[in-house]
């Protein structure tokens, strides 16, 4: 929820009257900003003012100028995310001097600790180190490190696991106590996976929930009062299971760690994204019984969490908390020093800003027919098959001459931009006429790099099992059912670009949303051909795709790293980049070649953008109707089997 009014007056009740021990503590978070350090969408080249840490720092000084003490903290992925953050990196290379305006604007904002995320290792530790050291304020990250120990303990980590802030709060007598508020970060240990060109040989991870029973304890030994714990991971299940990605959850159950501030997986909390359990309430904000807060993605929020707290003889406790988001678009109560503090980021980031805006602006080549998503999660997409197009381009001279020169040669590729809970204004839409920097990063926005794997034909049809697990089961000869599992992120809907097959989502799935099996004698994928020629299980092929799923990002079968053959150092939006200068341009594009099954009677309901009703596709069996108006800003469009 925004806090606001009467609202927001009810909310923190609470803490207006403290009783001689009790005291009040305000927690703020952000998260997930990817280098949205000013109010602009790069990738639509047009301002928003509802985005951007400049903004958010009007909503930080607000918040501060309300509570006695506060402390401000960042959740990690601050560095990469959008063409800013890319034109930067290319400058940095050569130039370690180049300062990173993101952690200067931190520092001007007066961070009091942060971790980092895992898209933080997108450009390489030397990147990441270099940006981190120019910071005011320490960095936490208990699971990463470069050298194992005996035991955990005595691991050599890549940052400080964790920070003691030593601070002063006024109790209800009006006494001045210190305390003393323990800090500690985590990462997804998959990092290690999903950047593996560049940390492969120099960082191990350790489990999230293994290293804070490691390191808690020893920061309540250090004198911690407090413990917060900066969880650059989703909320997840409660039950805990080995290697979690999202464990914020499950984490809460870790006896001695007070507040959770969660990130990685873009969403809101307390709010609608998360459902009710009985150890998630997304109306309180707590996990485990526990505060915490995830502040959504590019700086549209700020995560605020009330605590009061309550001193014995010897040690703080939290009696009572509330968790609430304060939009950065919210204008009321703007403070003088907000709007200075605002004012100094942005004309500090002005010179940079421009230069991105030069970079991304410059024409690279013609494209004769547009390119968008907004159909891409249920037929073929022009914007996709031209990522995988290229890719299969550039592969193709890469391993002639080799020993895999005769194998046949596919390509994969995924909607990245596909609205879901980034929301409807979140596609990719690139017009017919020139094309520029700025639309090749709209089309990849990740920096992955290529590689191509050796996969049998049974590994390519349960890959093609993974990815068809984003549709929910439909019953023939019903109509208008839900047909996109929302929980399954759009670039895990792999498409594969050199055979035909077709998708039958009247069948259960064989994979669940985040790839673990769960029908192994289900099959929705069939009828699987080369060239006309049925594709057997002791086939073999070629798949060009990027390195983030070829070193296993995604779970995807066949997609793992004994199985790469070519490992690339060029990035898959540079190789499309050249595709298009040396073919002179898209003037057309090898479509993805799948199907739904005929299914006489039978349709279902999907969302898109308001503006998808004017490029509705045409398909060669079924079609697509727009319906009228969804929820939260998407329309509603039937799909007819």
């Amino acid at each position: 929820m925004d806090g606001s009014g009467d609202q927001l007056s009810e909310l923190l009740r609470p803490f207006s009257r403290l009783d001689n021990n009790q005291a009040h503590l305000r927690i703020l978070e952000t998260t997930d900003l990817h280098m949205y350090l000013l109010p602009y969408d790069y990738f639509a080249d047009q301002a928003r003012m509802d985005l951007g840490l400049s903004l958010i720092a009007e909503q930080v000084e607000r918040a501060r100028a309300e509570a006695d003490a506060a402390l401000l903290f960042d959740n990690g992925d601050l560095l990469q995310g959008n063409p800013m953050g890319d034109y930067l990196a290319n400058r940095h290379a050569g130039h370690p001097e180049i300062e990173n305006p993101m952690i200067d604007a931190m520092n001007l904002l007066g961070y009091d600790a942060a971790t980092v995320g895992n898209h933080d290792f997108n450009y390489g530790l030397s990147y990441l180190q270099q940006a981190t050291e120019r910071a005011e304020f320490p960095f936490v990250l208990s699971n990463v490190i470069t050298r194992r120990g005996a035991a955990p303990e005595r691991d050599t980590l890549l940052y400080d696991p964790f920070v003691i802030l030593k601070r002063t709060l006024r109790t209800g007598d009006g006494r001045a106590v210190p305390i003393k508020i323990g800090v500690i970060g985590f990462v997804p240990p998959q990092i290690t996976v999903w950047d593996f060109r560049h940390l492969v040989g120099r960082i191990i991870t350790r489990d999230i929930l293994d290293s804070a029973r490691t390191w808690v304890p020893v920061m309540r030994q250090a004198g911690a009062d407090l413990i917060v714990a900066l969880c650059h991971s989703g909320i997840g299940p409660a039950q805990e299971t080995t290697g979690m990605e999202n464990a914020a959850a499950a984490l809460a159950a870790v006896p001695g760690i007070d507040v959770i501030l969660a990130g990685h997986a873009h969403q809101h909390f307390p709010g609608p994204d998360i459902p009710a359990t009985a150890h998630t309430d997304p109306v309180a904000g707590r996990l485990g019984g526990k505060p915490a807060v995830m502040a959504g993605f590019w700086g549209t929020h700020l995560g605020v969490i009330d605590l009061l707290l309550e001193q014995s003889d010897t040690s703080w406790s939290v009696r009572d908390s509330r968790s609430r988001l304060q939009a950065a678009s919210e204008p009321a109560g703007a403070t003088p020093r907000g709007r200075k503090i605002r004012t100094r980021i942005e004309a500090a980031a002005d010179d940079i800003h421009r230069q991105t805006l030069d970079y991304i602006r410059r024409p690279v080549g013609q494209t004769t027919i547009g390119l968008d998503t907004y159909f891409a999660r249920v037929a073929g997409s022009g914007a996709v098959a031209l990522v995988a197009e290229a890719q299969r381009w550039y592969m193709e001279a890469r391993l002639s001459g080799t020993r895999h020169a005769g194998l046949p040669l596919l390509s994969a590729a995924a909607p990245f931009k596909a609205g879901g809970r980034s929301g409807p204004a979140f596609y990719t839409d690139v017009p017919k006429g020139q094309l520029t920097i700025r639309d090749i990063s709209d089309l990849y926005f990740y920096p992955n790099t290529i590689h191509a794997l050796r996969v049998t034909g049974r590994e390519l049809r349960d890959w093609l099992e993974r990815a068809a697990a984003q549709f929910l089961q439909i019953i023939p000869q019903q109509s208008d059912q839900p047909l996109l599992n929302k929980t399954f992120p759009s670039y895990n809907f792999e498409m594969m670009q050199g055979i035909g097959y077709v998708i039958d989502p009247t069948q259960p799935a064989r994979y669940d949303a985040s790839g673990t099996l769960i029908n192994p004698e289900a099959r929705r994928i069939r009828d699987i051909h080369h060239y006309g020629a049925p594709v057997s299980d002791s086939d073999v092929f070629v798949v060009a795709t990027n390195s983030y799923r070829a070193t296993g990002g995604g779970g995807f079968p066949g997609a793992r790293i004994e199985n790469i053959i070519y490992e690339a150092p060029d990035m898959v939006r540079d190789v499309i980049l050249q595709y298009i200068t040396d073919t002179g341009g898209v003037r057309d594009i090898t479509p993805f070649n799948w199907q739904f099954p005929d299914l006489p009677g039978t349709s279902a309901l999907f969302e898109s953008a308001p503006q998808a009703a004017t490029k509705i596709p045409a398909l060669r069996h079924g079609r697509i109707d727009h319906v009228g108006p969804g929820q939260d800003g998407f329309d509603r469009f039937r799909l007819s089997f």
